[in-house]
């Protein structure tokens, strides 16, 4: 009895730091399966990639946008908060996991795993929402035609509003419906997908449909439209638009195959854990998933940046040509696209007929020449 009355003293003696660390020292939810050492060091080696090359290529892209005045078009202003938030992750997310497979363990405890899944959820579903957004606007930009000067509201409100619904996902778990805990191999943290609670089953139900199931339907229904509408422009001139087509349909498989294994497999194996049998996805088992959606943030920067020609001139231009170039110019030339079909006027009952054209400018507009008012139809530039 007394010593019982000496711990109820101690525990209410005890400051709130000192209640934070016991709670640490006694929180152990490691996996009963872990990697090997070699094991380990082969994951630090991936993440490490992963963490490098996704910070430089994404920090190549503000450098672009900081350098080439006229890449700041509203439609790019989506690639740089795709940017923007996959090197955020590469720097407040990968850097901590990364860390912590080189010592084997999770070294920041339960408060820092709270930490590492909150801020890897909200800037994850912030680049999906954003590359969802952006093949909207693609289709949109094909189908139906705006006859007035460049509009950066509409993707302002976009890029705010990716953030926003990133936000109404990743708060819940931290306000306690569902969890953030360890995954894979215990050195990252995610979702507890585990956790057997009709309000966790519930919230992961939730934020597979809204996450992952409704982008995938979105972005296939968007690329599927903008690629039969440039085939039947191949019909119409095939000698003039099948190279552009066969270039447009890689880019478009490209994404569409590289989004869905980034991000399918993470989600698939996910709902086995969830609500598949105890035990049926084995930590280590779950750690290629991982590895998977965490390197959305190095290919994305290659599909969305380098794949487009005007980014890829400027990149050249400012890597490759600076010798060339004088006040920003540069004698690089470059062809462009317009595609019409079918598309609905705004404010305008008369539809635009099938039609192609290609042109080839001495000076890259793109990159060096100042914006010009959009007074012709919007060019799909492939």
């Amino acid at each position: 009895m007394f010593f019982e009355q000496a711990d109820l003293n101690y525990s209410f003696n005890m400051s709130e730091e000192d209640r934070l660390t016991l709670l640490d020292e006694d929180w152990n939810d490691s996996p009963v399966e872990t990697l090997s050492r070699a094991g380990f060091i082969a994951l630090s080696v991936f993440l490490g990639f992963i963490m490098t090359f996704g910070f430089f290529n994404n920090f190549i892209v503000l450098v672009l946008f900081c350098k080439f005045k006229t890449l700041r078009t509203p439609v790019n202003m989506l690639l740089l908060n795709i940017s923007v938030s996959d090197m955020l992750v590469c720097m407040f997310g990968t850097t901590l996991s990364f860390a912590s497979s080189v010592r084997g363990r999770w070294l920041l405890g339960r408060l820092g795993c709270m930490w590492y899944g909150f801020i890897n959820s909200c800037f994850g579903i912030v680049s999906l929402i954003s590359l969802v957004v952006l093949s909207y606007d693609r289709y949109s930009t094909l189908m139906v035609y705006h006859n007035r000067g460049p509009d950066y509201r509409k993707p302002l409100l976009a890029v705010g509003g990716s953030w926003l619904y990133s936000l109404i996902w990743t708060v819940p778990p931290l306000l306690g419906w569902s969890s953030y805990g360890l995954e894979g191999a215990g050195t990252s943290c995610s979702v507890s997908w585990t956790e057997r609670t009709a309000q966790s089953h519930a919230y992961i139900i939730c934020l597979f449909i809204f996450c992952l199931g409704l982008p995938v339907l979105v972005m296939v229904y968007c690329y599927g439209r903008l690629l039969y509408a440039v085939k039947q422009v191949g019909k119409i001139r095939k000698t003039a638009a099948r190279k552009r087509e066969y270039h447009l349909l890689f880019m478009v498989i490209t994404t569409v195959v590289c989004y869905l294994l980034c991000w399918m497999p993470y989600g698939v194996v996910a709902m086995m854990a969830t609500f598949g049998r105890p035990g049926i996805i084995s930590p280590v088992a779950s750690v290629v998933p991982s590895l998977l959606a965490k390197s959305s943030t190095v290919i994305n920067p290659l599909i969305y940046i380098l794949m487009n020609k005007q980014f890829y001139r400027c990149f050249c231009i400012m890597f490759c040509c600076q010798s060339s170039m004088q006040n920003g110019h540069s004698s690089m030339p470059s062809k462009t696209t317009v595609i019409q079909l079918n598309r609905r006027v705004h404010s305008n009952t008369v539809a635009c007929t099938a039609q192609i054209s290609t042109g080839i400018h001495n000076h890259d507009h793109d990159c060096s020449s100042p914006a010009t008012e959009r007074t012709n139809p919007p060019e799909v530039t492939t």
